[in-house]
């Protein structure tokens, strides 16, 4: 707004300006004129004074009589007034004053020199009357000039004529002198010679010119002052004298009385002075009226010039403020729509059901009101073209959604029609492996189950992308440890993940389970893909009250700051569904899937190299276990154990209470692969090597009755036994606990390892770090065991029956 209204102020100021720099130069023209017009005539009247003393001078070098002195002092007192006179009103001019400051120094000399010429006047015996009025002469000529200088710059015609007519009296009055003058030269010589009668004509002529000039520069009113001063008896002798003097030949003698002749040339002379002081009266009123005239025109013009300047502000204050009011209002409208509506549509376009949505319609009921109304000036363009730039954004945010609503739905239906054949593949699997009897073909039978569940897990991945859950519906939580396992299943590099420290004492909320699952196998997925083969990928997970830190490190090559700064952008806000969210799916996925579980999952670097992700599982998903249901840390799990959750094994010990003991003391050590089993008391076979594993899989290959042909007639059969069945009647036994002392308050008093299943735990004796072991070697010895078992259990079915 103030650039708005600046403008036009500049531009009014700047031309307004230069009217009043104009009409201020012709005021002070004006102002200079008139103090020009006073000192002209001070000037105008200090030449009459200088002439009449110069008359009196000549008369007194003529005849040199006392009354001649008397009336030379009267005049020079006179002189001396008009002197003081123009001085003053001299004084009042600039000293730079243009052509007339020459002339106005000439006569200042001129007068400093007026009191050595009295001197000579005074002193001089037979003096040159001619020599001595010479001075006199130039003087007067120099103040005659001044005043002709005057009208120079006048623009008004009628005063510069006034000024000039002024002037020419001036003129007149010299011309007069001059012959009063010349024929007392002519007396006072006794001869008139062919010069003096030059001179005399020559003045005549002079008188005669500026007479004219003053007549035709007059105006009507002064040529009647003209002619009033020169009637009467004066002029009439003046001009019997003149024709007198004009008669007379060269060489003879004038016969003329001097006293009459400068008496009457006097009286001529000073009605001539009166007649110039009117009209210096008459031009000074013109150029005071004409200063007035030039002022109130100056005021007038200022005035003007304010008023032009104050309506304009306002006039411009109005426009601009009703421009910035629209401008501001389509700005707000703008901010409004580019920063709530056009947000809050898009943000409803990505909710579930936008697939439905009709984008031309939408875009329609989202225009936005608020926008400047049509008009036929450019800012109601401005609102209707951002009006429809609003409803084109709106219109394709909307086709958007539609859009990846529709490939979602791709997703989710391509997904669901692959997990049922990937369902189907493992079931079929699993019928095959409880039949299989060959490691090296069960060994690839669990290859083709891990490829079948990795697929599985691609499409759930594919079902988070689409917006929808994958989990099932389970009916209880499931501690940390046996995430971590489910998780390591479903990855392809299983070997090369290492379990650390987890903490047995929390659990997963059951309705969360299989997204937890799925977000840490993505994350452990991406480190062993990511890393050097040979290399191992560590696992923790520990509990800090409030939340579950879930730590996978790697040794990979690591990522540059940028990247990982990207893709920790990325897992906190997931893009929508497109190509690069497919490309990059695992991360996207676990993005999502923390996003819903109100989950953090940030990547950072690791203790020495490579990239440790760290995922926060808040308090809202994480339940606490009972001291009861702790589970043993087993150092490893083949990736069938850790796919199918496997039942308890017949005995587990009560662990020890871990509140005021150190972490590492709560995971407990592993116990061998393998361990040997002492022969039943009934047979003579020869001690073999019992799995520990099968305890947790020995479901499998339970069969309590088998007749003597197919194993399908209880009734000809006989009980099976192993040796493990000591191991199952001690852990029975604890279901009734004896009571051997108790404690002063009546509780019991544990006795440790009383019912400790034997051969189940092999307790060192001092803590050991966890022994390392392979799962596929696991898996292929548990294929071979289980082989050996199946033969085993052939063999004396059969020779009974015989």
């Amino acid at each position: 707004m103030r650039l708005i209204v600046a403008a036009p102020l500049v531009a009014v100021i700047g031309f307004a300006g230069l009217a009043l720099t104009e009409s201020a130069r012709q005021t002070a023209r004006a102002s200079d004129l008139q103090v020009l017009a006073q000192v002209g005539a001070e000037a105008g009247d200090l030449a009459y004074r200088l002439q009449r003393e110069r008359i009196a001078a000549a008369d007194l070098l003529t005849y040199a009589r006392p009354e001649q002195q008397d009336a030379f002092g009267v005049e020079m007192a006179a002189t001396d007034d008009a002197v003081v006179r123009y001085l003053g009103q001299r004084d009042r001019l600039s000293t730079d004053n243009g052509t007339s400051s020459a002339l106005l120094r000439r006569i200042d000399a001129a007068l400093d020199g007026l009191a050595p010429l009295r001197t000579q006047v005074r002193t001089a015996t037979h003096a040159s009357v001619s020599a001595m009025t010479f001075s006199y002469r130039i003087a007067i000529a120099d103040l005659i000039n001044f005043r002709e200088n005057v009208s120079h710059g006048v623009v008004d015609a009628p005063l510069a004529d006034g000024i000039r007519a002024s002037a020419a009296l001036s003129k007149t009055a010299e011309a007069i002198g001059q012959q009063q003058v010349a024929v007392l030269r002519a007396v006072a010589g006794g001869e008139l010679t062919p010069a003096m009668q030059q001179d005399i004509t020559a003045a005549r002529t002079s008188y005669t010119e500026s007479s004219l000039s003053f007549l035709a520069l007059a105006p009507p009113d002064w040529s009647i002052w003209w002619e009033q001063a020169g009637t009467g008896k004066e002029a009439l002798a003046l001009q019997r004298m003149q024709d007198e003097v004009s008669r007379a030949q060269p060489g003879s003698q004038l016969k003329l009385e001097t006293d009459a002749w400068v008496s009457t040339t006097q009286t001529r002379a000073a009605r001539l002075a009166d007649l110039r002081a009117r009209v210096d009266d008459a031009v000074r009123d013109d150029v005071r009226a004409a200063h007035a005239d030039q002022r109130r025109r100056a005021v007038a013009e200022a005035v003007s010039v304010l008023l032009a300047l104050i309506l304009t502000a306002l006039v411009t204050w109005a426009v601009a403020r009703q421009i910035t009011r629209r401008l501001r209002r389509l700005r707000d409208a703008a901010n409004a729509v580019a920063f709530e509506q056009l947000p809050a549509v898009v943000a409803q376009l990505q909710q579930p059901g936008s697939a439905t949505v009709d984008p031309q319609k939408l875009a329609h009921q989202q225009s936005s009101a608020a926008l400047e109304p049509s008009s036929d000036d450019e800012i109601g363009e401005l609102g209707q073209a951002f009006s429809a730039v609003h409803q084109a954004a709106v219109r394709t945010a909307a086709e958007q959604a539609v859009m990846r609503a529709n490939t979602a739905d791709i997703f989710i239906h391509l997904s669901r029609r692959e997990q049922r054949l990937v369902d189907a593949v493992l079931a079929q699997v699993d019928l095959v492996e409880r039949d299989e009897t060959d490691p090296d073909r069960l060994d690839q039978l669990y290859t083709l189950d891990n490829l079948a569940t990795r697929m599985g897990r691609i499409n759930a991945s594919l079902l988070v992308l689409g917006g929808v859950g994958v989990g099932r519906v389970r009916q209880r939580d499931v501690p940390l440890q046996q995430v971590l396992q489910a998780a390591l299943s479903q990855i392809e590099h299983y070997a090369r993940v290492r379990l650390g420290m987890i903490d047995g004492d929390v659990a997963v909320a059951a309705k969360t389970v299989d997204e937890v699952v799925h977000l840490l196998a993505e994350l452990m997925d991406n480190a062993t893909t990511y890393s050097p083969p040979g290399s191992e990928t560590w696992v923790s997970g520990r509990s800090l009250g409030d939340r579950v830190i879930v730590q996978i490190s790697d040794e990979g090559v690591g990522l540059s700051a940028q990247r990982m700064q990207q893709l920790n952008e990325l897992l906190a806000r997931p893009p929508a569904i497109d190509v690069a969210a497919v490309r990059a799916m695992g991360l996207v996925v676990v993005g999502q899937l923390a996003a819903r579980l109100g989950a953090t999952v940030q990547l950072r670097r690791g203790p020495r190299r490579g990239i440790l992700a760290e995922a926060t599982l808040p308090a809202a998903i994480i339940r606490s276990l009972p001291p009861e249901e702790y589970l043993l840390a087993p150092g490893r799990l083949s990736r069938r154990a850790a796919r199918t959750p496997s039942p308890p094994p017949p005995y587990q010990p009560r662990p020890e209470p871990t509140a005021g003991r150190p972490p590492a003391e709560r995971t407990l050590p592993a116990a061998p692969v393998f361990r040997p089993a002492p022969p039943p008391p009934d047979r003579g076979d020869a001690p073999t090597e019992e799995l520990l594993i099968f305890e947790q899989v020995n479901h499998w290959f339970q069969n309590d009755v088998v007749d003597g042909q197919d194993g399908q007639d209880g009734q000809n059969g006989q009980q099976w036994s192993s040796p493990a069945d000591d191991a199952w009647r001690t852990a029975a036994q604890a279901h009734t606990p004896e009571v051997a002392t108790t404690t002063n308050s009546g509780l019991p008093k544990r006795q440790p390892q009383r019912h400790l299943v034997p051969g189940g735990v092999t307790v060192p004796q001092q803590q050991q770090r966890s022994e390392y072991r392979d799962p596929a070697q696991v898996a292929t010895a548990m294929a071979a065991y289980a082989r050996g078992v199946a033969n085993r259990r052939r063999t004396p079915i059969n020779l009974g029956n015989k």
